[in-house]
């Protein structure tokens, strides 16, 4: 994989080193207990012997964008004029490669800093087809990711599945996906479990590699990255994936029983075609200051 060019021109951040320990500490928290607001986490802080107050806990939370994950009205805020497409997924079993990729975005701490994370993921071999980073939240860096996943994957996948986050739900990344032929998904309310095999992702990078290496900056953070992918996707044996490695589905999907990318072997209606809103309902200010979906 290459280094984003943010890692090349990243600047540190302007959080206080207090304030850089304790997001350090909220994300382990987070990875641990994912379905804990910022209420828990506060008492949790607190056995520890850090007295936080709700307002900052909220504000640093959003910074790194965490939210507990359970099923509730708003899980991810879409931007307003952004369209919402359906969850394609519902009652669909996964069967092979490129049938359905997913997409997430994370917090990395580092010694002076943090910045985030995407990747995006073929949903049945758990292999990380492309990452980015970015000392931003914006949009480019997740289209960034997109393009690579699809120069470095076998075909481009039948559906495109992420939460609602405004980075996904915005109109640049939604035509990187649809200019390829693929369909959206994105989950809706109950859908929470539906993001478990990135999280579960996460919770490697970050105990396996992130917080033992303890990044100075992001130059270091996208070295030491590559390597982290490269040893993830070809050399980590996963109990799940009958203790081969994500390369090994991936690439060789008829050792493993992998079906066909089709809409016939996901066993799935294929959508109707979209309507002048390219299928989604487009979101409005009030929509979000009424707390979303």
């Amino acid at each position: 994989m290459d280094i984003s060019r943010a890692g090349y021109y990243y600047q540190p951040a302007t959080e206080t080193p207090e304030n850089l320990a304790l997001m350090r500490r909220l994300d382990q928290l987070h990875l641990e207990h994912p379905a804990y607001g910022s209420r828990r986490l506060r008492v949790m802080l607190a056995r520890d012997g850090q007295v936080v107050n709700r307002k900052r806990m909220v504000r640093l939370m959003r910074l790194m964008g965490l939210e507990a994950l359970f099923p509730r009205r708003s899980l991810s805020q879409p931007g307003a004029g952004h369209a919402i497409y359906p969850y394609l997924l519902r009652g669909v079993e996964v069967s092979g490669p490129d049938q359905v990729w997913c997409a997430d975005i994370t917090y990395i701490p580092m010694a002076y800093g943090f910045m985030y994370l995407v990747a995006v993921m073929d949903w049945w071999s758990r292999y990380v087809l492309a990452w980015e980073l970015s000392n931003t939240m914006e949009t480019e860096f997740c289209i960034r990711a997109w393009e690579k996943a699809l120069a470095h994957g076998r075909r481009a996948p039948v559906v495109s599945n992420t939460d609602q986050g405004s980075q996904f739900t915005s109109p640049g990344y939604i035509d990187a996906v649809e200019s390829a032929g693929v369909e959206v998904s994105m989950d809706g309310v109950g859908r929470w479990m539906d993001n478990r095999f990135i999280e579960r992702l996460w919770w490697s990078t970050k105990y396996e590699d992130v917080y033992l290496q303890d990044y100075g900056d992001g130059l270091a953070a996208g070295r030491g990255l590559t390597q982290w992918f490269r040893h993830y996707n070809q050399s980590r044996p996963h109990s799940s994936l009958e203790d081969a490695t994500p390369a090994d589905w991936y690439w060789s999907p008829q050792d493993f029983g992998g079906q066909p990318a089709t809409w016939e072997a996901l066993n799935a209606p294929r959508p109707r075609p979209a309507g002048p809103n390219h299928g989604g309902r487009i979101i409005t200010p009030e929509d979000l200051g009424r707390g979303g979906f």
